[in-house]
Order: structure tokens, then C-alpha cells, then sequence
């Protein structure tokens, strides 16, 4: 299982989103992101996971919460907590606006 972390900014924005996108986003979180990362290929086009532009080492990585926008969230990589497993650290979740300061 890869680590993670999350920044304070990601933490507030996660209190902003209902209580059904929080669920959204665990659950793509757990069934196709951690899988991938897993396997160490390429992660599943249906995450349209790509650079955030602008930015170094900050990707976005974005699905359906449902009715309404696509939601977002950011990402990179820090340092890896254990040999071998990828350390993710989260950024920022919530809809397009989060990429104005990813």
C-alpha cells in the first residue's frame, strides 16, 4: 500500500465537499489509483491523470462525483516512507477552480 500525506490546504478543501464526494473520491482512491500505482504502469486513462501545467512535479487527477463538475484533485511525490512503495502527498480537492493553486 503506497504512503500518503496530505497538506493543510488539502485537508480544509476536503471539509468543503459533501459527504457523498468525499465517498467518490475514496472510493476512486482505493479501487484505481492505489491499484495502479501498485502495479507501476501507467495509470488507467479514466483517471485522466496528467501535469498540472506551470507547475513541477504537481499532477491532477480527475473523476465523476455524480451530478455536477468533475472533481479534482492534486498530487506529487515526496520522499518514499519505505523502500520501494510510493509516498503521495495530496494537495488540493475539489473542482477545476483548485488548479488556480494547485
Amino acid at each position: 500500500m503506497p504512503t500518503f500525506e496530505t497538506l493543510p490546504r488539502f485537508t480544509a478543501d476536503l471539509q468543503h465537499l459533501t459527504p457523498a464526494q468525499r465517498r467518490r473520491f475514496r472510493h476512486v482512491v482505493l479501487n484505481a489509483f492505489v491499484p495502479d500505482l501498485r502495479t507501476g504502469r501507467q495509470f488507467r486513462p479514466g483517471l485522466r491523470i496528467k501535469r498540472v501545467q506551470r507547475s513541477t512535479g504537481v499532477y491532477e487527477i480527475s473523476w465523476s462525483m455524480g451530478t455536477g463538475p468533475a472533481g479534482r484533485a492534486t498530487f506529487g511525490y515526496g520522499t518514499e516512507v519505505r523502500p520501494g512503495t510510493p509516498h503521495v502527498i495530496w494537495r488540493r480537492i475539489g473542482t477545476h477552480d483548485i488548479l488556480t493553486g494547485p
